[in-house]
């Protein structure tokens, strides 16, 4: 709840931009980062500030060329925003820090319980063939986050697909990679849409429906399955993920997981 001992709290008027990482925060972020190597061309540019331009695009929505001054140049944001990406920094770094996070609470490094859902992003008006699809159902062209999160909202595992593709195809493609970085998850949470043999029987996972009650209209806050909509919730303050204005799969998927896993840097700075 934002009240001002809140505000104060998490206050970064100190920081030349909002979006910049505070000492504390890179002191969690640093270890898991690539490193200068002594062979090659030295970098120019520090990676913390390479790191602060990329948060200020995700934060902001601002495109590439925009990015002010006070960063390194933005087509070396970007480059580092691809090379990292591709190089799957973005997922280990996530995997670290809710391992992290649940530890601090006193939780198992592993979950046992998890929650399935999807959620559209309308396109922004890029992209490729093949990477945006139509949904019939609201009558846009978008794509679409398949999220698998622990019990308390961790992001988990995330895919990103074309609108045209069911929620219970991205969710047996959730559900089967989580055994490879996940292998103790034993029950999963999901709505109607995952309901089926062909869900139930993907994995050795448990996959529960959380039905509405009976008579239920409009909107209404179902048991376990808040939890999820929260991330999105969180998620879906960084404006770079308000649409899907990403050219490739691979990049909107790195911006959602990365969004994930700041949540947790900040969680994480605040509780040392």
């Amino acid at each position: 709840m934002w009240t001002p001992a809140a505000r104060a709290e998490l206050a970064r008027e100190s920081l030349p931009y909002a979006t910049c990482l505070r000492d504390a925060e890179w002191g969690i972020v640093a270890p898991l980062l690539p490193t200068p190597v002594s062979t090659g061309r030295p970098w120019r540019w520090p990676l913390r500030s390479i790191l602060d331009g990329i948060l200020y695009v995700l934060r902001t929505g601002c495109a590439w060329r925009h990015l002010p001054l006070d960063f390194p140049p933005w087509s070396t944001v970007h480059r580092w925003f691809l090379r990292l990406s591709q190089d799957g920094l973005f997922e280990r770094l996530a995997h670290a820090l809710t391992i992290a996070d649940r530890e601090r609470v006193g939780r198992e490094a592993s979950p046992t319980g998890a929650i399935l859902d999807a959620q559209a992003a309308r396109s922004g008006g890029v992209g490729v063939a093949g990477e945006r699809g139509y949904d019939p159902a609201k009558r846009v062209v978008e794509s679409k986050r398949h999220a698998l999160t622990d019990t308390d909202g961790r992001l988990l595992v995330a895919a990103v697909s074309p609108a045209n593709l069911h929620d219970s195809h991205g969710g047996i493609a959730l559900l089967r990679a989580s055994r490879g970085v996940w292998p103790f998850l034993a029950h999963c949470f999901a709505d109607r849409a995952y309901q089926g043999e062909r869900v139930a029987s993907a994995t050795a996972i448990t996959v529960e429906i959380v039905q509405p009650e009976a008579g239920q209209k409009g909107f209404a806050v179902q048991p376990r399955r808040w939890v999820i909509e929260r991330t999105f919730g969180w998620i879906s303050r960084c404006r770079r993920l308000a649409r899907d204005h990403e050219a490739t799969a691979s990049s909107a998927l790195a911006f959602f997981i990365l969004a994930a896993a700041m949540i947790l840097v900040r969680r994480l700075a605040r509780a040392l």
